[in-house]
Order: structure tokens, then sequence, then C-alpha cells
């Protein structure tokens, strides 16, 4: 396994800087690992540690909304299809669920539902409990009870065809039975291998000669992914149907209403679900299920509860890629003893030097773990880590696999505290460690002073380009970046695009290296010319700038539409300064934050920037920011404001409806607001529409207004 720079600090004691370093990284980490796990059905870590890195990366962004990226994985499920087989738009996105990992988050998790929704304690809110099999999801469409086609989850808006496949494993009707059965439902849930099963399919690869699974999420996703069916056919695979997308009628009001229909028209359901009440059941099923858990006869890596009632589920909508009425409560990960070997310094896009701890190879739960992150040098301080030492490695927690704690009785004689490099390894530049907004206290995060001329650096910012959620050049990954880079023909983003046409021209013609050839390099090409068109928020993140991640993108993007008025009001305002009004326009644009605006500022007033950006734009088309999940309505596009405390729906609750109907939302009141929506004991928001002559609306008043749609 390849690590990047993860860290192992408390995000409770992180700052703005080594925040957005810290997702910059995670984002990268879980892109691979969702290619690895998706498309190639070969994982490196189990989905302990993946669900980690993904906690963290949303306990960060929770912490720091200002910095979420516009390639957060908070967006995005699974990855793109492969190939191999059609592809099939999913009629409803396949999403995936936030985590919990203590009792706090599982009571926190009611708490959030019910602040949500307005409901008081004394208020009935259920919940359905249900393990959460480990396999592979899978969206089956029927039509007039018949099942016409079937797809993987994919990247979630669009999976692999596998409908021939799914036809032969016999647990999943061809046609559904009942007088209820609608017109149209896209059953969702999970194929998987039962423990016999595995060990069966095993035995029979081992005899042949064949490869063997490293469990049975693998062999089950490697066996629905066949190109051949009748291999699929030949494997015992097993369904629990649990969850929907595109349905003509729901045969019930409650999630364990439709599920108990599915069981009735065929389909098979899990039968250790309960309807709990409140979070202490929730708890209570949570433990019962994993003393059950050896004996069930398949993998569960552990319980998904979800608010039982359809309309709470509606009303509460989505953030990012998951419901905010479902999560998964995952179960404890597990601990290794072995040695350190060496600490290695990684540098960063942005010039972070991020310790890497070395390890004697070691087995945590079936899994073999090298590396592990050491973050910064006051964590290798405050935990003492030196190399030869023993050390306790954890594949749980805020990111894994990370270094718990030192067994100082085992520590050698001749071991020596670890001084951390003042120089950056690669360029040998200085490294500091700034001083945060220009306070006393040092960041923890010591940078390479090196900027373009360190070549780490510029390396990394060119995989950030071409990554997956910014232009997403498939083919174009982190090797081949490397190799370009050091053959010098690839040392700024707008070199991809004429790469091309350079080579045409060279006597060293790419396609006459070694490690390529004429048909891998058609294929570049055309996978950068599939990439001349690029969507606005995916830009915007791609350029690399500093706290602006995917979800920060996304809100620049929507609130100003097109390229040309992103780079007028980033450059007014890198111009103008923070007393301009250039500068306070994007500070109102909901979600974006001083932090965000000074980084926008900096990355603007750089000349070799300013000709970056000019010279991408000669050769890349940009499209404009598409409201997709907004509906036309009396508010679409106008900017709102919603102050005080609102009666008949909580302010988060507004918010989101006033997205789904393409409004902006903004932060503070501008001269560009449309309306100021006005709670009870609504302060100085309102003193200032007043003095603006913004429109000022009751909440009665702004329900009329949006009703009228």
């Amino acid at each position: 396994m390849k690590n990047l720079e993860l860290s192992t600090k408390s995000v409770d004691t992180l700052n703005e800087p080594e925040a957005a370093i810290e997702l910059a990284r995670l984002a990268v980490e879980i892109a691979r690992h969702d290619a690895l796990y998706y498309q190639h059905d070969a994982p490196e870590i189990p989905d302990a540690d993946y669900d980690a890195l993904r906690r963290r990366n949303d306990d960060i962004e929770t912490r720091f909304p200002a910095l979420v990226r516009a390639d957060t994985p908070a967006t995005r499920v699974g990855t793109a299809p492969s190939d191999g087989f059609g592809k099939i738009r999913h009629a409803v996105p396949m999403l995936s669920l936030g985590n919990a990992f203590a009792n706090e988050d599982v009571a926190e998790f009611e708490a959030r539902v019910r602040r949500f929704l307005s409901l008081t304690p004394g208020d009935p809110l259920a919940f359905t409990a249900e393990p959460k099999i480990d396999g592979l999801s899978i969206s089956i469409r029927y039509e007039k009870g018949v099942l016409v086609q079937a797809a993987t989850r994919g990247d979630g808006a669009e999976g692999e065809n596998v409908t021939l496949n799914v036809k032969t494993i016999s647990q999943i009707p061809h046609k559904l039975s009942g007088r209820d059965v609608p017109d149209v439902i896209d059953v969702r849930g999970e194929i998987y291998l039962g423990h016999d099963d595995f060990a069966v399919l095993n035995a029979a690869q081992a005899a042949a000669g064949d490869k063997v699974f490293a469990n049975p999420r693998n062999a089950a996703a490697g066996s629905l992914r066949q190109l051949d069916s009748t291999i699929t056919a030949s494997r015992p695979l097993k369904f629990f149907a649990y969850a929907w997308g595109e349905a003509s009628k729901l045969p019930a009001e409650t999630q364990s209403g439709v599920v108990a229909a599915f069981a009735r028209w065929g389909l098979p359901t899990n039968p250790q679900a309960n309807v709990c009440a409140s979070a202490a059941e929730l708890l209570a099923a949570y433990r019962e299920t994993g003393e059950r858990r050896a004996a069930l006869g398949y993998d569960i890596d552990g319980v998904v509860y979800k608010v039982d009632r359809l309309d709470y589920q509606q009303r509460l909508g989505f953030v990012s890629r998951s419901p905010r009425w479902a999560i998964a409560h995952k179960f404890p990960a597990e601990q290794a003893t072995t040695v350190l070997n060496a600490i290695e310094i990684q540098v960063g896009r942005t010039g972070a030097l991020t310790p890497v701890a070395k390890l004697q190879p070691v087995s945590v739960g079936g899994v073999v773990v090298s590396n592990a992150t050491l973050h910064n040098e006051d964590e290798i301080a405050r935990k003492d880590v030196r190399v030869g030492d023993t050390v306790v490695v954890q594949r749980a927690g805020d990111v894994i696999p990370q270094v718990v704690r030192v067994i100082l009785e085992k520590r050698p004689p001749d071991a020596v505290r670890y001084v951390f490099p003042s120089a950056c390894p690669v360029c040998g530049s200085h490294a500091a460690r700034d001083h945060d907004g220009g306070s006393s206290t040092a960041d923890v995060v010591r940078r390479c002073s090196g900027g373009l001329i360190c070549p780490a650096q510029a390396k990394e910012r060119l995989k950030h380009f071409v990554s997956r959620n910014a232009v997403d050049i498939e083919g174009l990954g982190e090797e081949k970046i490397e190799v370009f880079y050091d053959d010098g023909r690839i040392m700024r983003p707008a070199d991809i695009y004429t790469l091309q046409a350079r080579d045409s021209r060279s006597l060293k013609r790419l396609k006459d290296q070694k490690g390529f050839g004429e048909k891998s390099v058609e294929k570049l090409w055309k996978s950068i010319d599939a990439r001349r068109k690029v969507a606005l928020d995916r830009f915007i993140f791609a350029l690399g700038i500093r706290h602006v991640g995917e979800t920060t993108a996304r809100d620049l993007a929507k609130s100003l539409g097109t390229i040309e008025a992103f780079q007028e009001a980033v450059r007014a305002a890198a111009a103008g300064g923070r007393e301009s009004e250039a500068y306070r326009d994007l500070d109102n644009i909901e979600g974006i934050g001083l932090t965000v605006v000074d980084a926008l500022s900096a990355f603007f007033s750089e000349p070799h920037n300013l000709d970056a950006v000019d010279d991408l734009l000669k050769h890349v088309t940009i499209v404009p920011f598409e409201r997709i999940h907004a509906v036309q309505s009396a508010v679409t596009g106008k900017t709102v404001v919603f102050t005080g405390t609102l009666a008949q729906m909580s302010r988060p609750e507004a918010k989101a409806q006033a997205e789904r109907l393409g409004a902006k939302v903004a932060g503070s009141v501008s001269k560009k607001t449309d309306y100021v929506v006005a709670g009870a004991d609504a302060g100085s928001k309102l003193d200032k529409a007043r003095d603006l002559g913004v429109a000022v609306l009751s909440e009665d008043e702004w329900i009329a207004l949006i009703s009228s749609t």
C-alpha cells in the first residue's frame, strides 16, 4: 500500500492550514481505494480502514466547512464503471452512508434528525436497524414486475450493466408477484457470498490452480463482474434487498413497510432487521447483532440505521454523498504490534513535509500493514516515536493505519530521538513552520519554501489536476505524471493539452518509449481530448488553490455560474483587497469564508498563476455550472438569507429546501440579496436588509412564495 501524507492528529486540534492539507491527501487516498475496490475488486485495505479515512475526512469538513474541496469524498460514491461492461445511468443516484463508530455518534444521529425536523423529545421517531452486509451493492430494475436490467453502484451516478449475470442468481426473481407491485421500481440491495460457499469456492480455485480470493466480498464482486455469465452462474451468490431507487409508487409509508413488501413480492430480505424507537434501542440492536455476528454465516461490518417514516426521509434529504436519514454503525477494528524500521518524509502539493512510519509488515485483521502516518514533528515528539521502537498499530480511529503508541519497555537502548528535517528532502530548500494568521503560534506543518522549483510540489499539483474529481483524465495517473515531468514533457497543466502536438513533432516519439505503445498512446490522446470540456466546479478545484476543496469549488461555481464571472470576481478581490466590495461579495457566498477568499486572492495575485490559468483556458472550454437537482420555481436564481428562529421548520431544513428550488442561500446580507426570510428574534441581518431596501419576508410569506411553484 502506498501511504500519502495522512495524519494521526486529533481533528479537534487541527488548525486550518493543516486541515486543508489533510483534506487534499485524504481525497487522493480515498479515490485510489475507490478504484481498487469498485473497479478492480482488489482492495488493499479492509472496509474498516476505508471507513476511517472517510470518517476523518467528514470530521475535518464538519469542523472546517470553508475548506471542503471540490473533489471531496463526501460527494463521491464508488468510482467510474470499467470499460468491460456497458454503462447504465441510475435514475436515482446510488449514494453511500455516513458512519458512526461510537455510541455518542448514534445519540448525535438521533439528536441531529430531531433538530432538523424540529421534533421535541416527546415526539415519536422510529428507526430501522439491520446488519450491514459486506458485499457488492446492486440496483435491479423491475418494470411491470419483470426484471429488465441490473447495474452495479459504479460511481453512484452510473454503473455497470450486469443484467445477464444477475439473472443467473437463483435468489433474485425474474418476476415479482403481488397485487401492489408498482409499474416501475429499482430494487437495491447487496450481493454476497456465505462463509461456507466462500470456502468451497476458494478450495475449487486452488485445486484448479486459479487465484484464490482474499475474502467473501472480493469473491462476490469478482463473481458478479464476469464477462462470461456462465462463470457467474457457477458461483453460489446470494442477495438481500433493503432499499430502492426510482419507484412509480411505493407500497407503504415506512422503510420497514416497503421492505416487508419486498418479501411479499418474492425478494429475499434480512430477517435480522428491527424497528427501534430511540438511540438506546438502536444500540441494543447493535450489541445483539454483534453477539450474533459469528453465527450469521456471512460477513457484516456493522449495523445500518434508517429513519422509518418515508415522509421524514424526504424532508431530511441528502447532504453530499449521504442521506441525512441513515447512518452505518461500524464494528471496531483491531490492533497489532510491530517494529518501526524507519521514518520517511513525503512532500505534498502545498509543500507540507509529512513523516511516514515504515513498519515491519504485520497482519492486522488479515491485512498486511507496512506503512503508517506520523503526521508532523509535534506528533512524533508527543508520542516520542523512535526508529527501532516496537509500536502498536491500529486500523481504526481517525486514520488507518496509524501508530497508536510506543511500547517503551521494548525500546532498544540505542534508540535516539527523531530530529525532524529543516530542509526539503526533495529540493533541499529551507522548510519552516509558518505562523498561522500572523499569530505567535507556529503552524504544526513544516513546509518546503521551494514552491514551483520543488519537483515534489510541482508533480503533486499535476497529479491533483488530473485526478478523478478534478479534470479526471483517464490513463494519466500518478506514475505517468512522474515520468512525463521527469522527461520534461509535462511541467504544468497546459502542457497536458499540447502534449500530442509536441509529440508529433518530436524525434523521440512517446509510442516508441519503454512502457508505451501505439495503442496506449492513442488511448491517452483520446482521454485528454475527452477532457477539453471541464465543468466549472471541477476546473476551480483542479487549480489546486489552497483551502478550496470540492464543496467550496462547487459553492463558488453555483454562485458565480461561469468561468468569466469567476475570474472577474476573484481577480477583483485580489486587486481590491479585504476592504473592497469584490472581496465582501465573495465572502458573502454561503460556505465561503475569509480563509477561502484570502486563498483565492493570494492565488490570483501571483503572475505565474494568472499565466497558468490563461494558458489553460486556451485549450479547454469551461462548462457553466448546472444546478442539476434544482427545479424551476419562484425563487430559482434568487439569493436568500435566513435569519432568526423559524417556527414551521428548522433553519437547516429551510436552507436545504431553498437550494432544492434553485435559490442561492447566502450567509450575510448585501445589496445583491433578493430576499431575507426573518423568523422570531431576527437581529442585525434584518436591520441591514431594511437599510439596504432588501425585500423581507416572514416565514409564512416565504412558504406562500415557494408554494406558488
